[in-house]
C-alpha cells in the first residue's frame, strides 16, 4: 500500500494540492483530510463554496479508490452527489472523512462527509469511481 507523505506527494502538485488539501489518514476502507477555508475557496459572505466541498470530497474518495487499484489500473469519478448541510466561515479548517461503501473490481463507491471547526455536519458526498485499465 502506498504511504501517506507518498501520496500527499503526488496530490500537491495537481488540483487538490492547489486547493490546499491534506491528507491525515488514508487506508482501503477510510480517507481523512482536511482542508482550510481560505478566501479565494469562499462565496461571497465568507462561506466555502459548494464547488469546493466538492473538489475536497471527490479528492479524497478518488484517493481511497487508488490505494484499493491493482496494478495497471487507474480510476475516474463517474456519478458524484452533494447535499449541502452547513457553512464553514473563511479562516477556518474543515475536515472530512471518506469511507469506503462498496470496494469491487469495477466499480467503487464512497461516501465523504464533511465537517466544519465546530464539528458540525456541513456536506454529505456520494461518489462512484470506475476502475480502468491503464493506458501504455
Amino acid at each position: 500500500m502506498l504511504e501517506l507523505a507518498d501520496i500527499q506527494k503526488r496530490v500537491d502538485p495537481l488540483f487538490p494540492g492547489l486547493m490546499g488539501v491534506r491528507l491525515l489518514e488514508t487506508s482501503p476502507e477510510r480517507v481523512v483530510g482536511e482542508l482550510e477555508v481560505r478566501p479565494d475557496l469562499c462565496t461571497s459572505g465568507g462561506i466555502m463554496h459548494g464547488g469546493a466541498y466538492m473538489a475536497f470530497a471527490d479528492t479524497l474518495g478518488a484517493l481511497g479508490t487508488v490505494v484499493n487499484l491493482p496494478p495497471g489500473k487507474f480510476t475516474t469519478t463517474t456519478d458524484s452527489s452533494t447535499k449541502f448541510i452547513a457553512g464553514a466561515k473563511v479562516g477556518t479548517t474543515v475536515r472530512g472523512e471518506s469511507v469506503a461503501l462498496h470496494r469491487g473490481r469495477t466499480t467503487m463507491v464512497w461516501q465523504t462527509r464533511v465537517l466544519n471547526a465546530d464539528g458540525r455536519l456541513c456536506a454529505v458526498v456520494t461518489q462512484t469511481q470506475l476502475v480502468l485499465d491503464a493506458k501504455g
